[in-house]
C-alpha cells in the first residue's frame, strides 16, 4: 500500500459527505494527505462548511440541487422529528428524509461538477446517497469510509440501529432472522421502499434491504473506521470491507495548545461532550454537571458552541470548565473517563488515549456504538440518552473504580496504534484508480 505518491500524483479526487460534523471531520485528514501527495482535492458538501473548506484550502462545490439538511437547521426544517420518540421510528424517517431522498439530488449536482472536473475517484463517507449514482450510472469508482460501526447485514447478528450483542447460538441467530424480517416487512419498510424504488428508477442494480447495508455493497470498496477487535465477528463479512484503524480529522498544530491549570490540580478528571448533533443539553451535559459540580472531580465539557454562556453562569464551579470547543487530542492525555453521547470520532480517540468510558447515546446509530463500548467492556453503557445525575455519578465512580476497563481499552489502544490509517486509505484510493483504469483498457 505505501509507496503510492507517484501513482497519485495529479489524480482528481472529488470528497462528497453528508451535513454534519461526524460525516465531514473523519475524512479530512485524508483529503489533506492526498492533497500533499499531488492530487487535485476537491469537495461537494453543504454550504455549512464553506469556512472549513476555505480554512484546509480545498475547492468546495456547494449543493445547487441538492435540499440543505443539516446538523443546524435539522430540527427546522423538520419539527415533527422531534415528536418521534421511538428511536427505531425516528431513524426510519431520517433514512428517508435525510439520506434516501437526497440520492437523485447529490447525483443531479455531481452529474454537473463533472462537466468541469472530470474527477477519478469519489471518496464519501459512508451514508452519502450519491454513493451508488456515482458508481453504477457514471462509472467512476467510489471508496466508501465507514463513519459508524459496520452497519453490514450479518446472519450471526441483529439488526443494525437496535443495538443488539451478537447472537451465541443457533436459537439466537433464528430470534435474528425474525427480526430481520420484521425491519425490512414492518418497521424500517418506508425507507426500504423507497430506496429500492428510487434505485430502481434510475436502473440501478442492487438488492433491497437496509439503507446503509446498500450502501456498503454499492461502493467499490468500504473501508472502516476502526479494528476487528472494536466489532462484532461475523462469518459472512463482505469482500469489500477492509479495516483501516482510526481515521482522524485533520488538526492544525497550533503554537499554544489548549490547556488549564486546574488539569494538574485534580487526580479525577471527567471529559464530556454530546456532540455537535444533540443541542437539548439537558440530555447529558446537565445530569453530569450536576452529578459533580462542587465536588473532588474536574469536569471538562466542550459544547460546540451550544449554550456556553448560559452554563458558565449556571454552574460558577472551580471544578467545572465550559468551553465552545476543546481538541480532545490535548485533553484526553489528562482525562480519567470520557462521558459520551456515542459520537464514532471521539470514541476512537478515546480508545487511542487509552481512556475508559461512559456512553449514553440513543439516536443517530450512536446506540450502536455505545452498545459496543459496554460489549467490549470500554466503559459502561447506560443505554439511554437521558440518564439522571445519580446514574451518570454511578457509571462514573464504577469505571474509576474498576481497573478492567483501562485493562480491556488499553489492549484495543495497542491494536488500533498499529495501523496508519491514512496511509493504508490512500493506498486503496490509488489502487483502485489503477484499477479502474486497467479495466477501461480493456474494455
Amino acid at each position: 500500500m505505501k509507496n503510492h505518491n507517484e501513482q497519485l500524483k495529479g489524480k482528481k479526487i472529488l470528497f462528497a459527505t453528508v451535513p454534519a460534523d461526524g460525516h465531514f471531520n473523519p475524512l479530512t485528514g485524508l483529503a489533506k494527505h492526498l492533497q500533499a501527495s499531488g492530487c487535485d482535492v476537491r469537495w461537494y458538501a453543504s454550504p455549512l462548511f464553506t469556512k472549513k473548506l476555505d480554512k484546509l484550502g480545498i475547492q468546495h462545490y456547494p449543493f445547487v440541487k441538492a435540499q440543505d439538511i443539516n446538523q443546524d437547521n435539522l430540527g427546522t426544517v423538520f419539527p415533527q422529528r422531534a415528536l418521534i420518540e421511538d428511536p427505531a421510528a425516528k431513524l426510519d424517517f431520517d433514512m428517508i428524509e435525510i439520506f434516501a431522498k437526497r440520492g437523485p439530488e447529490y447525483y443531479e449536482d455531481i452529474k454537473a461538477i463533472y462537466q468541469s472536473f472530470r474527477f477519478d475517484i469519489m471518496v464519501a463517507d459512508s451514508v452519502f446517497t450519491g454513493i451508488p449514482f456515482v458508481r453504477a450510472r457514471m462509472n467512476i469508482p467510489v471508496l466508501a469510509i465507514g463513519i459508524v460501526p459496520l452497519a453490514e447485514y450479518s446472519v450471526d447478528l441483529g439488526p443494525y440501529g437496535l443495538a443488539l450483542p451478537p447472537a451465541t447460538n443457533e436459537a439466537e441467530k433464528a430470534k435474528y432472522a425474525e427480526l430481520h424480517q420484521l425491519m425490512d416487512t414492518v418497521v424500517f419498510k418506508k425507507s426500504t421502499d423507497v430506496l429500492d424504488d428510487i434505485l430502481s428508477r434510475y436502473d440501478i442494480a442492487h438488492k433491497r434491504g437496509f439503507l446503509c447495508d446498500v450502501l456498503i455493497r454499492q461502493s467499490s470498496l468500504y473501508l472502516q473506521i476502526g479494528t476487528p477487535s472494536f466489532e462484532y465477528e461475523r462469518s459472512d463479512i463482505g469482500k469489500n470491507i477492509r479495516f483501516i484503524g482510526a481515521l482522524m480529522a485533520y488538526v492544525e498544530k497550533k503554537q499554544t495548545p489548549w490547556f488549564d491549570e486546574r488539569l494538574k490540580e485534580y487526580k479525577k478528571v471527567v471529559l464530556l461532550t454530546q456532540g455537535t448533533v444533540e443541542k437539548d443539553i439537558n440530555k447529558l451535559i446537565i445530569p453530569t454537571l450536576e452529578a459533580f459540580k462542587g465536588s473532588d472531580v474536574l469536569v471538562v465539557t466542550a459544547t460546540a458552541n451550544n449554550q456556553t454562556a448560559a452554563l458558565r453562569a449556571q454552574y460558577p464551579y472551580d471544578n467545572i470548565i465550559v468551553e465552545d470547543y476543546i481538541p480532545f487530542d490535548e485533553i484526553m492525555p489528562y482525562a480519567s473517563v470520557y462521558v459520551t453521547n456515542g459520537g464514532y470520532g471521539g470514541t476512537l480517540l478515546s480508545i487511542k488515549h487509552k481512556l475508559p468510558m461512559v456512553a449514553a447515546g440513543i439516536h443517530e446509530g450512536k446506540s450502536e456504538i455505545c452498545a459496543r463500548i459496554g460489549y467490549f467492556k470500554l466503559g459502561l453503557n447506560l443505554a439511554t440518552d437521558t440518564p439522571t445525575a445519580a446514574q451518570v455519578k454511578d457509571a462514573v465512580d464504577k469505571v474509576l473504580a474498576d481497573s478492567s476497563y483501562k485493562e480491556h481499552i488499553t489492549r484495543l489502544a495497542d491494536e488500533i496504534n498499529t495501523y496508519n490509517a491514512i496511509e493504508t486509505s490512500a493506498g486503496y484510493v490509488a489502487s483502485l484508480i489503477q484499477a479502474h483504469a486497467a479495466s477501461a483498457v480493456t474494455q
